[in-house]
């Protein structure tokens, strides 16, 4: 057996960091990293079948728990019982947890029987001599649940199909070298992202896993500790709580190999860099390149998501359509969101423009009232209303919507991600490919950050684009981007990865190092590309007929305007756990009166 020992071991060498933190405290996090030492040399021994059947253990345990973890998760956002959009913890906690189990399974399977994980799996060329897999859907029941919908990975240019096999199973390929003991950061606004931090982790860098989650996230701890339970038992997770104090101890501890943290870009430059407090000596770091953080760091940070709205010829019934998923793809979760789209760029030449707008006035205004929950809510509110006094303020000034005008300056909203209600619109001049290049070159030079971006096309304009369409694609410096759909679905799809466009530094380090999810494993990857109908059924019927996706979903479940989305996202995650189809055709009939 072949281990690589960790960077540092927990008793080498002192550590001074957090001076504030009391000493009982440091002694419980210093035996929880001595606790994973240990876990560390049982997990280099397991097979990958034994790897495997853990993932079956852990979707039992999260499966017993999902009921209690969605309510909890529900409770921190101020959501009743019977909120209409209290299923949103439903997908955005236990189904991504479940689906992605079932996914590394499969992968695990693939690999102790001497396959790829991308066995089986479609690949084509996409433009840039890139080479795309399609990852989603790879079973019936994924193309039944999210019907319409494809999801594709696309590996660097240069990289070619048989590279992308042979390195794909990253380091579950040598199972023994291990890569010592992570620290993960936890997100505080989705539950479901610490969970797939923690499995990625283990299974793309044979990490065991110290979980720090954010405090909002408390309430979901003993949710938590039963679902990941047969990570906890041998010493292969631990979860521990605190704040600031607590993560400075942890990521300055010399028991720690790695840190990863999902979260924003001013603490991942406090932790690499300094406190802000101290600018002297961070500006001096940063000047010499020397940072603060002596260990390997990944890092997903958000950004300013953009919305490209690409003109065509539009029914009434496309205009609404599509103004509720604009609107969705801001008010999920209240907006408090990595991805929650900031930015919609539209074309002032295209003749729909104010019909379009109107629309999304009125879905704005109309979608269901909810807090702006998570912290400092208030000051980003506050913030734009600052910034554009001119703002309009929808749902009893909860939510602000920010026209900019030909003489009024963008910047604040291209370069302030939110993470609020703020909701704007940029009009750019042109029409067809003309107006696609200019607001992808818009969004790629203006907005901050490089994590998702949207893009809204009809059928009959993407087919008159050709291969321009394609192109303008490939030219998107995004991490992930969603056609005809929301990011939030590249989120939600195991098999694709989740991160900012590579090329960030620790000193320019924008959305964010390295790649999260990524089920299969796969190594060399530039950006995941999801597609998904442009109009919902009975509508997407015109597809059989000519340009464009048919799909059986009359609205996505996610929408926040869907009045039976609760139960429909209940039902789907229930179905993914247990496979009752009986129960699954109640959940259709649900989703057909979306």
């Amino acid at each position: 057996m072949t281990q690589a020992a960790p960077a540092t071991s927990p008793d080498s060498a002192p550590n001074d960091s957090a001076p504030g933190l009391p000493q009982a405290d440091r002694a419980d996090l210093d035996a929880a990293i001595a606790e994973l030492g240990i876990g560390l040399m049982a997990w280099s021994h397991l097979t990958l079948e034994q790897r495997a059947r853990l993932m079956e253990r852990l979707k039992a345990s999260v499966s017993a728990v999902a009921a209690e973890w969605t309510a909890a998760a529900a409770a921190t956002k101020g959501l009743e019982p019977t909120h209409p959009l209290h299923g949103e913890d439903w997908l955005a906690g236990p189904y991504g947890v479940v689906t992605a189990l079932d996914a590394y399974r499969s992968t695990l399977l693939k690999l102790a029987a001497g396959e790829s994980p991308l066995t089986g799996v479609k690949t084509s060329a996409a433009p840039g001599e890139r080479v795309r897999a399609h990852v989603f859907p790879l079973t019936p029941v994924d193309g039944l649940l999210l019907s319409g919908f494809t999801g594709e990975v696309w590996f660097e240019p240069g990289v070619s199909v048989e590279e992308a096999r042979r390195a794909a199973g990253l380091a579950q390929l040598s199972p023994t070298t291990t890569g010592g003991i992570g620290l993960v950061l936890g997100a505080g606004n989705v539950s479901s992202i610490p969970v797939l931090d923690v499995l990625y982790e283990l299974l793309a860098n044979n990490r065991v896993a110290l979980l720090k989650l954010n405090p909002t996230q408390d309430p979901l701890v003993p949710a938590f500790e039963r679902a990941l339970a047969p990570l906890i038992e041998p010493g292969f997770v631990r979860i521990v709580r605190g704040g600031a104090e607590v993560g400075e101890y942890l990521t300055g501890h010399p028991g720690i190999a790695h840190v990863h943290i999902t979260g924003a870009a001013r603490t991942f430059e406090a932790i690499v860099w300094g406190s802000s407090a101290d600018t002297e000596e961070t500006a001096r770091r940063k000047r010499e390149n020397s940072p603060k953080l002596q260990k390997p760091i990944t890092a997903e940070l958000g950004g300013v998501s953009p919305i490209i709205v690409v003109p065509g010829a539009w029914t009434d019934a496309d205009l609404r359509f599509q103004a509720e998923h604009v609107v969705t793809m801001r008010m999920h979760n209240s907006g408090h969101n990595c991805i929650a789209g900031q930015v919609v760029l539209v074309s002032a030449d295209w003749p729909q423009r104010d019909a379009f707008l109107t629309e999304l006035r009125k879905a704005y205004e109309g979608s269901p009232q909810r807090l702006a929950w998570y912290p400092k809510s208030d000051e980003k509110l506050a913030a734009a209303a600052s910034d554009y006094p001119d703002a309009i303020w929808c749902a009893d000034g909860t939510r602000a919507l920010v026209e900019i005008g030909a003489a009024d300056d963008a910047t604040a909203l291209e370069t302030t991600e939110y993470f609020a209600p703020v909701l704007g619109v940029v009009s750019l001049p042109g029409n067809g490919q003309e107006f696609l290049d200019a607001a992808v070159a818009h969004a790629n030079d203006k907005l901050v950050g490089t994590l998702g971006a949207n893009v809204l096309i009809d059928p009959a304009t993407e087919a008159a684009l050709g291969g321009g369409f394609e192109r303008a694609i490939a030219a998107m410096r995004y991490g992930s981007i969603a056609i005809n759909a929301w990011t939030g679905f590249g989120y939600l799809i195991s098999n694709m990865t989740w991160g900012g466009f590579p090329g960030a530094t620790l000193q320019d380090v924008d959305s964010g190092l390295g790649v999260v999810h990524n089920a299969l494993l796969l190594d060399r990857v530039e950006r995941s590309v999801g597609r998904g109908p442009f109009r919902p059924f009975p509508r997407s019927a015109s597809a059989l007929f000519g340009p464009g996706r048919f799909s059986v979903l009359p609205k996505p479940p996610w929408f926040t305007s869907s009045r039976t989305g609760s139960t429909v996202s209940e039902g789907f995650t229930r179905f993914q756990m247990r496979q009752d189809w009986l129960k699954f055709v109640g959940t259709l009939v649900q989703a057909f009166r979306a």
